[in-house]
């Protein structure tokens, strides 16, 4: 097995993503051989083509079987539509070409949350709040307009341009601008805060082109600001680029460590990366928060620290992907995501959850019974394979297949969780409370740029919740006060982070809603008890 350090994995992906590439067009212009089952498959399609007793379209035939054929291998190797493989890209990429706003649909009205600072729309002056009520001179209000409708009526190439009529509060007439698209920025890192003496935080969606480079901003940043400590959240991160996992998981390394490795069908191309001892953080505490949804690269990361006994890990069970996927072009500019590669922790472990080919709807419902049979809020209920024993560098126990089991076990909080909160939270209702009395207010609240002094700006707990419960009945929620109260602090801290989160935008949600976060708290309480000094000691949750 080849040794190599992170800065070489980069190059290595990218040729091979070109070999990939070439191989699948070789493939599919017939420069193959071909099996028996494949000249048997051309035939099929002659046949239905020459001798059907209709005329059909053999290319959508084609477009509606290659999902299937996929389907029979394993659960992430997928196809992608060429008219979806843009947006698919763009959401890994790091940028697409827009207007730069966030939207939510209220009320059939197409709603800016955001103007993105610096894009298109906020230098033009269009406004959070603002109503865009018609597009290029068609009437988008009223008309059940999906989000889908919306992003490919806004989207677009960069230099192109987009009408938009805008009704906003403080206008009695419908404003027009036109706005020219532009490249906008996809985020990876949604917070960055320091949360108590010492630490910092950092809230991590997705592992994407950009996101090695957030994140060292981010680390660098908290750092001047008095940080010495880290929590950094992959809670729901689903995974995206390997080498990405792998640089910033070199930042905290010593050199020499293994960070990960990978196992393919031809020997010749395994690789194992090892730390190449350049991190800037290599003496700093860290906790890493993970859930049943952190998976792939954030599973990586996580693997890379905990078997390196470097951080500790908090949470439940991550979701268990362990295969590695390779996106070739098609073609007609579709594409698969092929997986051609299993990945290892540094003890060894591969933590892929069980999968049956060809069976993805239970592999899809893995996560439904781990509820069903209460791992989300006990750890004495995760099904654990002890034939799979491994060990950490210091000679903690650790476990593969099905994900990673972390070192402090963190139960799914439904504390204040009652069947008012459901019926509210499952209709939209907070977020569009919060967005129209923001709207109603707005212009006072603009004024404070700090967290804890807009917060003073809002009523008392009580008023607040009393406003609430009064625009849940004007929208089919009728009050019911035992329950409420049973709510209450719950449905108060997310109203105000809410709140919080319309005028000063992500970081400052996180900055509240992450007070009565137990994920967050315990990791707090942890690295000041000192548990996530390196290396780390306690054992692994098992």
């Amino acid at each position: 097995m080849k040794k190599i350090n992170p800065t070489a994995w980069i190059p290595l992906i990218i040729a091979c993503s070109i070999v990939g590439g070439m191989w699948v067009g070789n493939y599919f212009s017939g420069s193959r051989g071909g099996s028996d089952a494949e000249r048997k498959l051309d035939m099929i399609f002659s046949l239905i083509k020459n001798d059907y007793v209709d005329t059909v379209d053999i290319d959508n035939i084609i477009e509606l079987t290659i999902p299937d054929l996929l389907s029979n291998l394993d659960p992430h190797s997928t196809y992608i539509p060429a008219s979806d493989l843009k947006a698919v890209n763009d959401e890994l990429e790091g940028s697409f070409s827009g207007i730069g706003i966030q939207f939510s649909i209220m009320s059939d009205t197409i709603t800016v949350i955001e103007a993105i600072s610096g894009g298109p729309s906020e230098k033009i002056g269009i406004l959070a709040g603002d109503r865009i009520v018609e597009v290029n001179d068609s009437t988008v209000a009223g008309t059940g307009v999906t989000n889908e409708q919306v992003l490919s009526m806004l989207r677009g190439p960069e230099g192109t341009k987009v009408k938009l009529g805008i009704k906003r509060t403080s206008a009695k007439k419908t404003l027009h601008y036109e706005v020219t698209r532009g490249a906008i920025p996809v985020t990876s890192v949604d917070a960055s805060y320091i949360i108590a003496p010492e630490i910092g935080y950092i809230k991590i969606n997705k592992f994407g082109k950009n996101t090695y480079n957030e994140f060292l901003t981010s680390l660098t940043t908290l750092r001047a600001e008095g940080a010495k400590k880290y929590i950094i959240d992959l809670r729901g991160n689903g995974g995206g680029y390997m080498e990405i996992a792998i640089m910033m998981a070199n930042e905290f390394l010593p050199k020499g460590c293994s960070i990960v490795y990978t196992k393919a069908r031809n020997e010749i191309v395994d690789q194992q990366v090892f730390s190449d001892g350049y991190g800037s953080f290599q003496d700093a505490e860290i906790a890493v928060l993970i859930d049943e949804f952190s998976a792939s690269s954030s599973e990586i990361f996580a693997g890379a620290m905990q078997d390196n006994d470097r951080g500790l890990i908090i949470g439940r069970r991550s979701f268990g992907k362990g295969l590695v996927q390779r996106q070739s072009t098609l073609p007609d500019s579709s594409a698969i995501r092929l997986t051609i590669s299993r990945y290892y922790t540094p003890s060894g472990r591969c933590i892929q959850k069980d999968y049956t080919p060809g069976k993805g709807d239970s592999y899809s419902h893995e996560i439904i019974d781990r509820y069903n049979h209460g791992e989300a809020y006990n750890a004495d209920s995760a099904r654990i394979d002890k034939t799979k024993l491994f060990h950490t560098v210091g000679g903690r126990e650790v476990y593969g297949g099905g994900g990673i089991m972390p070192d402090v076990f963190t139960p799914n909080d439904t504390t204040g969780v009652s069947t008012y909160y459901m019926d509210v939270a499952n209709a939209g209702l907070l977020q569009r409370f919060a967005f129209s009395y923001c709207d109603l207010n707005r212009e006072n609240l603009m004024k404070y740029d700090d967290v804890d002094e807009l917060l003073n700006q809002l009523p008392h707990e009580d008023v607040l919740l009393q406003s609430f419960v009064r625009f849940a009945v004007q929208n089919g929620i009728p009050a019911r006060w035992y329950y409420i109260n049973k709510s209450h602090n719950l449905l108060i801290n997310q109203l105000r982070a809410l709140i919080v989160r319309d005028i000063l935008g992500y970081n400052a949600f996180f900055q509240i809603y992450n007070r009565r976060d137990k994920g967050v708290q315990t990791a707090i309480e942890q690295i000041n008890n000192g548990n996530a000094q390196f290396p780390i000691s306690i054992g692994a949750v098992r």
